[in-house]
């Protein structure tokens, strides 16, 4: 067989069905946004929805520009050599760092929105959202181009339909920048993590903050209201987290192959393939979860539970503040003024 044949495990349905179903996805996601925009009013629309919009335009043209090279392989069984394996292993460094970013972004949007709120007015705005695309692919693509100025190089990886950085030890150069891609994947995967967190535990000090607010008189009132669902900032709070779990899942193993490569080589190319499979799932994966997460069961399912848990949790503080003031209220009309001090004790 010729070098520059395909290996024989190539297999073009796999890479088939992988296409279909993240075109299919995006296709079905940004429908799901347009018909959003429709039945909002312009100004309605928020930040997040930008973002999010953003996002699955990213991951689509991704998806159409690098799989429309893999099947050009398929279709002319050779592997991607020379300057179109550099464009392949750029594309594909560039579009995964670019929805991570976008993703940092949205967490970003969440963080600031609960636990910042006058910050968010002022400062946060579509037009500056706006900008941080082209912000984004600017810096991305400038970093991910330093291969192309002999700082690390990108290589074909098997069947030869593939192109993506060298993860093993070769020069020191190579190892740097291997490194550097991967070490600012965990910080991202990090930053989201931990804007995550923070959004969640804003939300629950908010939460406790309201029902110390609360009086006696409308306490109850309150308990009962708050069987209720604020749309926004938990949905945009779950939805933001799934795509962070399937970020963590997809991302961390070409993360944790990097350093093994640079610092404890093993040279299997078969882990660093599935590793590198994994990272290109993600923008596959990310539109059929905010797919389904915008489906009406999946929704009421989560209002459900929520609405469940806030009434548990109100009901019960509710019972607490009206058995305290309660013993108060009995104590000072059980207790005869002090004849010496002339107060109720």
């Amino acid at each position: 067989m010729n070098n520059r044949s395909l290996d024989e495990s190539a297999n073009v349905v796999h890479s088939t069905l992988l296409f279909s179903a993240g075109l299919l996805g995006n296709i079905i996601a940004l429908c799901i946004l347009y018909q959003h925009k429709r039945s909002s009013r312009r100004s309605q629309v928020s930040v997040f929805y930008i973002l999010v919009t953003g996002l699955v335009l990213t991951d689509l043209l991704g998806k159409i520009i690098i799989s429309s090279m893999v099947f050009d392989c398929y279709a002319k069984n050779t592997k991607l050599e020379g300057s179109m394996c550099q464009t392949f292993g750029l594309l594909m460094a560039f579009f995964g760092l670019c929805s991570m970013l976008i993703l940092l972004a949205m967490a970003l949007e969440c963080w600031l929105s609960i636990g910042h709120p006058y910050f968010y007015q002022r400062n946060v705005t579509k037009k500056k959202a706006m900008i941080i695309f082209p912000v984004i692919g600017l810096l991305t693509l400038l970093f991910c181009s330093l291969p192309l100025l002999k700082f690390g190089i990108y290589r074909n990886y098997p069947p030869g339909t593939w192109c993506f950085i060298r993860m093993t030890r070769n020069e020191k150069k190579d190892i740097v920048f291997s490194l550097l891609y991967a070490t600012l994947m965990g910080l991202l995967i990090l930053s989201n993590v931990i804007c995550n967190i923070s959004a969640i535990v804003n939300l629950q000090k908010m939460y406790q903050r309201s029902l110390r607010n609360c009086t006696l008189n409308n306490f109850v009132e309150s308990a009962a209201n708050q069987n209720t669902y604020p749309c926004d900032e938990i949905d945009n709070m779950i939805l933001l987290g799934l795509m962070t779990i399937l970020l963590i899942i997809c991302s961390t193993p070409l993360t944790v192959r990097a350093y093994i490569g640079a610092f404890a080589p093993d040279g299997n190319e078969e882990k660093d393939l599935v590793a590198l499979r994994f990272h290109s799932i993600n923008s596959i994966v990310d539109p059929w979860v905010f797919i389904i997460f915008r489906t009406s069961p999946f929704r009421a399912l989560l209002r459900r539970l929520y609405n469940k848990l806030i009434h548990k949790k109100a009901a019960a503080s509710a019972r607490n503040t009206v058995n305290v003031l309660s013993y108060g209220n009995n104590s000072s009309v059980d207790q005869p003024p002090s004849s010496e001090t002339g107060r109720v004790t």
